[in-house]
């Protein structure tokens, strides 16, 4: 029996892979991709090691946001359209989305106080807490705090976009209008609301979700929509618990670079619920 023979190490045989060595007419890659500029955007203010790994975790957790919205509008177009079926494979993609978002602290965590203080005043008053696209996205999923808006004062056009997400109707809004629709008891006063203002838990709508629960098999799309947005909600609050800790473990209990106390601040967030309802029927199964 002869023994297979074994290639040079590192080097993978390339005869007749076809591989095209000229590009011809076609994009690369890198241009594809706007490599240059994307690699250019990771510029330290200081000559600290750990600057560049606290932009690079704060630009992909703004990457991860931007897909994570845009997975959510689709979700937001289907319910609309009462077309349920493409929004699952939606909503588990942002299922991903989150688990990704989440791993992001575990890389930010590795980083020391004394590594942190050591570039922290080259930040200025900048701070996750003004990302115009986590707000956008807080808003569409129903968060809504017409405070917020004021942050983004100096960009009109940031100013202007967050505002009409304030007054559209959220995620959770458009599924009680598809409940309605689907023949479940939903109050009018909900389904044609002050949108800018957050949403109240109600028992009418606990009573709608309910008979979704109890009647399964016959809804077994809106049950199956329910535990989609329970996973959202569940992986969400995974996300600020674990964004509260990180902050803990690297700046304590200092307030933050864009003016809030800090830990205390996002732990006023860990019981905000964007379903409410979903939560509170648990009990009642």
């Amino acid at each position: 029996m002869t023994e297979p023979t074994i290639p040079p190490t590192g080097r993978i045989d390339l005869s007749g892979e076809g591989v095209h060595w000229d590009l011809g007419s076609s994009q690369s890659y890198a241009e594809y991709l706007r490599l240059d500029l994307l690699l250019k955007a990771q510029q330290p203010l200081s000559f600290e090691h750990d600057e560049m790994l606290f932009i690079i975790v704060h630009q992909a957790s703004e990457l991860w946001i931007r897909l994570f919205a845009h997975e959510l509008e689709g979700v937001m177009d289907c319910v609309r359209k009462d077309n349920l079926g493409p929004s699952f494979k939606m909503l588990r993609r942002i299922g991903k989305v989150q688990n990704q978002m989440q791993s992001i602290w575990d890389v930010l965590s590795t980083m020391t106080p004394a590594d942190y203080s050591a570039f922290r005043n080259v930040l200025g008053r900048s701070s996750g807490f003004q990302s115009m696209q986590y707000r956008m996205l807080e808003f569409g999923l129903g968060n809504k705090n017409a405070d917020m808006v004021r942050v983004q004062a100096r960009d009109p056009e940031a100013h202007a976009q967050l505002t009409r997400a304030l007054q559209a109707p959220s995620l959770y809004d458009e599924v009680l209008r598809l409940l309605s629709r689907r023949g479940y008891g939903i109050p009018a006063e909900l389904l044609d609301r002050d949108f800018t203002e957050a949403y109240v838990s109600s028992k009418a709508v606990a009573g709608a979700w309910l008979g979704v629960y109890h009647n399964a098999q016959k809804d077994w799309e809106l049950y199956e929509l329910a535990e989609r947005l329970m996973d959202l909600d569940h992986k969400f609050q995974l996300w600020r618990f674990h964004h509260m800790k990180t902050v803990e473990r690297i700046i304590g209990h200092k307030p933050g670079t864009g003016g809030t106390s800090g830990v205390s601040y996002l732990a006023k967030a860990l019981e905000l619920r964007f379903f409410p309802e979903l939560w509170q029927i648990r009990s009642a199964m």
